[in-house]
Formats: C-alpha cells, structure tokens, sequence
C-alpha cells in the first residue's frame, strides 16, 4: 500500500479515532452510522439510502474480495451494485485488505474509493464506535486529512430530491404496469418485479404520475428525513383516495405512513445490516430481513382503517403497516435484498397477486 497518510474521524461530541485513509484523501462531513452486515460492501456503499452518512462497518474485515466490473444485466441494470455511483460519504473500517481474491474481482475497495473520490479510514476501533454510537445514537462526525471541515447535518436537505432521477424511465413492456416513485430505488426492487412480467416506470419523487396509466404503485428505499418530500406524500394521499394498490419499502414505509396520516420519527441508531429479525403480526411467523434506515413510523398515530403490519423482534419497532381493504401496504425493511437474505421476496409476489386481483 506504500506510505499510508494519517486521517481522523472526529465526532460532533469532540471525541476522535486516529487512523490512516485507504480511499480518497478528502476531508468530508456527514451523519455517523454503523452497518453489521458481514458482507455485501459493493451493493451496500451503492445504495442510495445512505446518501450524506458515513459508514462504519462492524464486520472486522474488509476488502478482501474486491469489487466487481460494472456490468449490467438483461434489463440494463447493473449487476452486483444497487445504483450507478457510491452514496456513502466516507467508509470507515477496522482491517482493510488491499489483496484480495475472488473470480469477480476487478480491482480493490480502495482503488474504487478513490476512482469515485470518496475517503476511507482503517485501523480505528469500531467496536468502541459502535458501542458509543449505540449509548448516545447516531451522531454528525467528519473524516479530515490536512484540512479541516465544518460539521453539517445532511437531514437539513433533500437528500431523497438528491439521489432521485431527474426524469421519468421505463422499463420493459409487461403486463402490469407499476409505476415506482424513486426516492433513491435499489436496483434490485427494479429486478424483482421485470421478472415478474412487469411494466416499470420509474419516476422522479416529486413527479405528477396520476395521469398516466398504472395498476399499482411502489415507493421506494431512500435517504433522509421523509417529511422533506411533501410532493410525495400528496401524491400517495390522492393514490389511496383512487384505491390503487400501494406498496412501500424501507422509506417508502415511512411516506406511505405520512400519507395515511400517521407520524414518523428519529431512530435512536436506526437498523442497518442483513441480519434484523421481523415478525408478521398477522402470521405470527418471524423472518430475517436486511435493512437500512434511520427513522420509522409511529404506529400509535395510525389512523382507524390502518394496522400494524410487522414489527422489529428486537426492540419491537415498526416494519410494516397495511390497511384493512388489503390495498395498501408497506415493509421497513428489504425484500429485494442486495446484500442479505431473500426470506421475504415473496412480497413482491403478493403485490402482484393483489393486482390482479383488482384487474379481475
């Protein structure tokens, strides 16, 4: 790795970890979170949902398989990454390899660091940082080299307007057709339903969709606070007025509930990680889910018609809420996986049944 520089993580607190940059040497702002997930790193730093955050992955070892060439697949998505840039602010880890071995493998986690500019720390005590992340909660911190930065919040922007696309796209010409309102979509959300015969348009998060013609709507994963994307909760409200079946994921969760009329609020450190158990209320049955998220919704503000769909086995927050007609339903966490478990990828069938169900 030849001479490594010096890099700080400092913490809004005043506290700091020494240690030495493995990506891009420069210095940044942003909200400090850690992910538990063992690993994934190339769809984990790809998704959108952590937009203006740094990342600290507990897993001890990193890098040591590489990252892949960006190749796409038969519907021109790219494999083995959930969106076409790295979203994180800076990456923060404990060991990192710059050897690595897998038949993927094109070129390290460092080299790719630096060919999309973003910084990397190792050689700090993530465990301390995890710990202190978990007592206080998710905390603004900044990553410096020689100089010096100021500490901003990035939950004061859009970060969803952020990593958006900026005009409508569709994908190919199924049967359904289901319009995804992109508030930062995973690719693999895309995936799941084209090979579902679906038709897919994928829209702005603040675009006027109600005119076109659809038979059910998605609102995607994304970053920030929701209740900066007034335009999306309004359109969600006249989506439930039409009784056209609706299904949330991740954030998507959390607008859907804005516009029943429910209330979100701030996690303590959020759920992030392939490894977050979830059990169906309903069903009683428990499912292990990877997640991403920092806020959540308060299920004690629900209006009448709305229950609690699932809910977080370990600190029985929500996951998921669904009216009683059926037609409209959300899950906090990530069916379409990328990286983690497909234990509940059947959602995605479910959604279309109930579509055609309607159609009938």
């Amino acid at each position: 790795m030849g001479e490594l520089k010096k890099a700080k993580l400092v913490l809004e607190d005043g506290s700091f970890f020494s240690g030495f940059s493995f990506g891009s040497n420069v210095s940044i702002s942003g909200e400090v979170v850690f992910n538990t997930g063992m690993t994934g790193y190339p769809e984990t730093l790809t998704d959108p949902s952590y937009k203006g955050q740094i990342l600290a992955l507990t897993y001890p070892l990193i890098g040591n398989y590489g990252v892949p060439e960006p190749e796409k697949n038969e519907f021109g998505l790219l494999k083995n990454f959930e969106s076409e840039n790295i979203h994180i602010t800076a990456l923060v880890v404990s060991d990192y390899s710059s050897e690595y071995s897998h038949w993927a493998a094109k070129k390290s986690l460092g080299d790719w660091l630096k060919e999309k500019n973003i910084p990397g720390i190792f050689g700090i005590d993530t465990r301390c940082l995890t710990k202190k992340l978990r007592e206080k909660g998710v905390m603004l911190g900044k990553l410096v080299f020689d100089d010096d930065v100021e500490i901003e919040d990035p939950n004061n922007r859009n970060l969803a307007a952020e990593v958006s696309i900026k005009k409508p796209v569709q994908y190919s010409s199924g049967k359904i057709r289901i319009v995804i309102v992109d508030a930062g979509v995973k690719h693999n959300i895309i995936n799941e339903f084209l090979k579902r015969d679906t038709c897919i348009l994928r829209v702005p998060w603040d675009y006027d969709y109600l005119n076109e013609k659809f038979d059910g709507v998605v609102v995607s994963n994304g970053p920030g606070d929701p209740k900066q994307c007034g335009a999306t909760i309004n359109n969600l409200k006249k989506v439930i007025e039409m009784k056209i079946p609706l299904f949330g994921i991740c954030y998507g969760n959390q607008l859907v509930g804005l516009a029943a009329g429910a209330d979100t609020y701030k996690l303590k450190y959020g759920h992030r990680g392939q490894n977050q158990p979830c059990i169906n209320k309903i069903s009683g049955k428990c499912y292990i889910t990877s997640q991403n998220h920092g806020y959540a919704v308060d299920t004690k503000t629900l209006p009448k018609g709305w229950k609690e769909w699932f809910i977080n086995a370990n600190d029985n927050t929500n996951e998921g809420i669904i009216h009683e007609s059926g037609l409209f339903r959300t899950v906090q966490f990530h069916p379409e996986a990328n990286p983690g478990p497909c234990d509940t990828e059947f959602l995605f069938d479910e959604f279309i049944d109930l579509i055609k169900k309607v159609k009938k």
